[in-house]
């Protein structure tokens, strides 16, 4: 990518994820505004299903997530108690027994649970919803924390795709924030996982970490590859200690610039590229027979608040402390402060802490923001009218549009928009253009480079 666009578009912006984006919900949205959005979907729909366990074992400094810290298992059994009732709680509020096709355990860290545990909860969540039959039941896996035990559980319950959280496999990087994790350690859980007959491995890294340089991201991503994953994240760090507390561990001095970042970035996508990974929107890998890789080039990926994803969905339910979740009438997220969460649930009450009801302008515009972060191009007359509105709906944002065509981040034929390979790491400063709501909520958010 030319150096210029690098510094021109390092902006705050949302990883868009939803839209409108979690900086403007509000406590507007309540727990009554749930269970009534609840009470009105229709039990033929299908959902899926995110289940938060909001605990590790340690800090890790990069941390952007909801967690926190125990080196005691009893606040963990609590917990776990908890989120069950939370289940059941759920459950009684949708007005039918619903059918689940991707359930999706995160964190914090869910390898925290007990092989036991695991099996208990995977119970009584199929207790209180039907999992469909081919779903995805996906596990979030920290290579320290997972035993041998604990995949054979997995196994069992009929998980089907576990994430594996690298990030780098250089010590030094690893030092520097706090996540000592070697190579054989990894390969150990994946050759369990494989030996248990689960297949589809996905593999976390991360670039623009403390000390990585080009030379580390390509050691690394080589030595990941000899793993053989399914598919690969490649996520750019992202400094935020003014929300983040513990990020100010991190040594600032030794984050690399602006610049490296995109040498990284850059370097790490041709690598991939190389050994047959097809490019998936922004920071997704995925060999070429892999589901997501065909979701792409059939038009059929989404994005959720996982990422990119197979997930089509229109409801989501999120569980546990912090746990987000999207219906047709709007976003809810649960409280994150654990004891808080405990005690609504323990009350009988859901958890809910804000929200947004989203209107029909907003679907549209969520429609396509989504299509242009997942296809990388889109016709807004066409999706105008789908919704609609006349062809010329986004004639403003198109006017706007200017400098990214100038500056080869995009294309545009008529209505037509479509991000050039150079514009791919740019494609959240387009989608931006769409967002109504950016403005106020902008200094919350990680720049985009």
């Amino acid at each position: 990518m030319r150096q210029d666009l690098v510094a021109k578009y390092d902006l705050r912006l949302p990883r868009y994820t939803s839209y409108p984006t979690a900086p403007h919900f509000s406590p507007a949205v309540t727990g009554s505004t749930y269970e009534g959005w609840l009470a009105g979907l229709d039990p033929a729909t299908p959902l899926s299903l995110y289940l938060h366990i909001a605990y590790c074992a340690e800090m890790c400094w990069f941390c952007g997530c909801h967690t926190k810290i125990t080196r005691r298992y009893d606040p963990v059994a609590e917990y776990l108690e908890v989120l069950m009732q939370e289940i059941e709680l759920l459950a009684s509020k949708l007005p039918g027994r619903f059918s689940a096709r991707h359930v999706h355990f995160g964190g914090g860290s869910p390898t925290i649970l007990s092989a036991e545990d695991f099996s208990r909860l995977i119970a009584h969540l199929k207790d209180h919803f039907d999992i469909a039959d081919g779903a995805e039941i996906a596990v979030e896996l920290d290579p320290r924390t997972a035993d041998e035990a604990y995949v054979q559980a997995m196994a069992t319950a009929g998980v089907t795709r576990a994430s594996i959280g690298v990030q780098d496999f250089n010590r030094r990087v690893q030092e520097a924030v706090n996540r000592i994790q070697p190579y054989e350690e990894v390969a150990e859980v994946t050759g369990w996982l494989r030996k248990h007959g689960i297949s589809e491995i996905n593999m976390d890294l991360i670039y623009g970490l403390p000390y990585q340089t080009v030379d580390t991201i390509v050691e690394t991503i080589d030595q990941s590859l000899t793993l053989k994953p399914r598919r690969i994240s490649l996520f750019g760090y992202a400094h935020v200690p003014w929300m983040r507390k513990h990020q100010t561990l991190i040594p600032e001095e030794a984050l690399p610039g602006l610049e490296e970042r995109w040498v990284q970035y850059e370097t790490a996508q041709k690598r991939l590229q190389d050994h047959g990974y097809i490019s998936v929107g922004l920071d997704h890998f995925a060999l070429a027979d892999d589901e997501m890789a065909l979701a792409l080039t059939n038009k059929q990926l989404h994005r959720n608040f996982q990422g990119y994803t197979t997930d089509a969905a229109e409801v989501l339910i999120g569980l546990g402390a912090s746990g987000i979740g999207s219906l047709p009438q709007g976003y809810v997220a649960n409280e994150g402060e654990l004891h808080a969460w405990k005690r609504m649930v323990l009350d009988g009450v859901l958890p809910t802490k804000r929200g947004i009801a989203i209107s029909d302008e907003d679907r549209l515009r969520r429609e396509v923001i989504e299509r242009l972060m997942c296809d990388l191009e889109i016709d807004l007359a066409a999706m105008a009218r789908a919704h609609g509105r006349p062809e010329d709906h986004f004639a403003a944002e198109l006017d706007g549009m200017s400098d990214l065509e100038a500056d080869g981040v995009l294309v545009r034929d008529g209505f037509t928009l479509r991000i050039t390979e150079d514009g791919r790491p740019l494609v959240r400063a387009a989608a931006a253009r769409f967002d109504q709501y950016l403005r106020t909520g902008e200094l919350r958010h990680s720049k985009a480079i």
